[in-house]
């Protein structure tokens, strides 16, 4: 009797074994099934900057271009993406999370002063579902990048080192509801919405009023393949409207195209971006715009040469760099410019693995005849002018140069 009872009880605990197993294993093989799909990826970037002639204190005021990382070496961004993507396939669920440390980080991610190097550290954070409709239909719910903009956040992406006048002035990220439907090959569409039209910090609502969402869009026009040596340009409209930092909603129109020629390895577009109610700094800056074109030749497969030339009107312009304005009467003082005139070069060649390299130079011009750049004093801080009662009072940027040059090496490496 007593061998038949240990007997059943081996086959008992036997069987319970083999069951946990199996079952453990099928909690492995799913785990790795779902960790198969997640792919990690991002990037260093670093530079070296020079600026000829002395006095940095009021440089021309493009994003991440503040007095602390001239002439000299930086570190500007390490960025971190951890992505499990739509299957694609009937009704399908993916994430991304997008992590950016560095100086740069706090003017992407709505946390904190350009180059202060505080704040929050995510870019992106979603979650993507797919619902098979048509084409595709797929929803993004959380943290993710503005849809409007020729340049992209991404660093590497973009054909020159510094950003445009209109990347500094377009939001970079939203929080909300984004649907995205593909009618065909030649055409996308995209609306959201969101809680603010501008970037602020993660789930920050409207100033004046928590119920109050804006609306962002953009359609992508694609020329099939079927168009000779025009293939594959890119037609792109957008406009954004919704609640900002000031007391107008704001309203941002964007308009984008790049342009296959039949000349070989030759490349142009052209980017307009206009802003009404445009809020810098919590102040409302009124009407400006902003054009710019492009040009990018490729010599063979690791050198190329990329050109842009920007312009640039409305007295947000001077404020992108914190420059506090003083209000009378409802009138601007203390503005250093309202027009600019922007020239870059950028001769890009890939030497090594993974690694893009860039040598860049750019020219900054105040159009309007003012002297913004350049000095050794920088303009008043927001305590100093909100002191200041009579504008004329109050002594403005010390800037001496109307010109503002830069000579760059960027390196980046993309793993």
């Amino acid at each position: 009797m007593e061998i038949y009872k240990w007997s059943g009880a081996l086959a008992a605990a036997a069987l319970l074994t083999s069951t946990t197993v199996r079952a453990d294993e099928a909690k492995t093989t799913a785990l790795l099934t779902s960790l198969s799909a997640t792919t990690i990826s991002g990037y260093v970037d670093t530079s070296a900057i020079w600026n000829p002639g002395t006095g940095n204190a009021n440089p021309a005021p493009f994003a991440f271009n503040v007095p602390s990382r001239r002439d000299g070496f930086n570190l500007d961004s390490v960025a971190v993406n951890i992505e499990k993507p739509l299957s694609g396939e009937g009704w399908s669920s993916g994430y991304a999370v997008d992590l950016l440390f560095g100086p740069d980080a706090a003017g992407v991610t709505g946390e904190g002063a350009v180059g202060s190097g505080i704040g929050e550290h995510i870019r992106q954070a979603y979650v993507n579902v797919g619902a098979p409709v048509g084409n595709g239909l797929s929803f993004k719910l959380g943290r993710w990048d503005n849809l409007i903009g020729y340049e992209s956040t991404d660093a590497y992406k973009d054909d020159n080192f510094t950003r445009s006048y209109a990347w500094s002035v377009e939001p970079t990220e939203h929080t909300g509801l984004l649907g995205e439907y593909k009618f065909c090959d030649a055409a996308d569409l995209q609306v959201g919405a969101a809680n603010t039209v501008t970037t602020g910090p993660i789930n920050a609502r409207s100033p004046r009023a928590e119920s109050k969402k804006a609306v962002v869009s953009l359609l992508t026009l694609t020329a099939p393949t079927n168009w000779a040596s025009i293939a594959g340009s890119t037609l792109a409209v957008g406009v954004d409207f919704g609640p900002g930092a000031v007391t107008h909603d704001r309203t941002h129109v964007y308009a984008g195209a790049t342009i296959n020629l039949p000349i070989t390895n030759l490349t142009v577009g052209a980017a307009f971006d206009s802003i009404n109610h445009c809020d810098i700094a919590g102040v409302d800056t009124g009407y400006m715009y902003t054009a710019a074109g492009y040009a990018t030749f490729k010599f063979n497969e690791k050198a190329s040469l990329h050109l842009r030339g920007e312009y640039g009107k409305g007295a947000g312009l001077g404020l992108l760099g914190g420059t506090t304005p003083i209000t009378s009467g409802g009138a601007f003082a203390n503005v250093p410019f309202t027009k600019i005139i922007a020239v870059t070069g950028t001769l890009q060649y890939d030497l090594w693995a993974n690694v893009i390299s860039r040598l860049e130079v750019r020219w900054d011009h105040a159009a309007d005849g003012s002297h913004p750049f350049g000095g050794t004093v920088s303009p008043a801080t927001a305590e100093a002018a909100a002191e200041a009662i009579d504008p004329a009072e109050h002594a403005g940027p010390t800037g001496s140069k109307k010109n503002d040059v830069m000579v760059a090496l960027n390196l980046i490496y993309k793993f």
